[in-house]
């Protein structure tokens, strides 16, 4: 299983709705267009904050290597956040 955790700042959100508005959008779009488990981490209480998290499961490294970089990708291009940083772990 590989896991990806990404950190992202949301400028424009002035609240915690807003805020959830988008990594809703996020989170909701990579479950379904990506078949990875997803959910926000950490940052929960931060207006601008969020810290996402992702894994994928699959038969051979590469796939699951391949999966992990379209989220990421698909994170990156999002026009509403800016990734702070963004790490990946090999799960057993």
């Amino acid at each position: 299983m590989l896991a990806l955790e990404v950190d992202l700042h949301i400028d424009h959100s002035q609240s915690l709705k807003a805020k959830r508005s988008v990594v809703k959008s996020l989170v909701d779009t990579a479950r379904r267009r990506y078949l990875v488990a997803a959910a926000e981490v950490g940052g929960q209480d931060r207006w601008q904050r969020a810290v996402l998290g992702f894994a994928a499961v699959a038969e051979s490294e590469h796939h699951a290597t391949d999966v992990v970089d379209a989220v990421e990708r698909f994170i990156w291009a999002h026009p509403e956040v800016e990734v702070v940083s963004a790490e990946r772990r090999w799960l057993e």
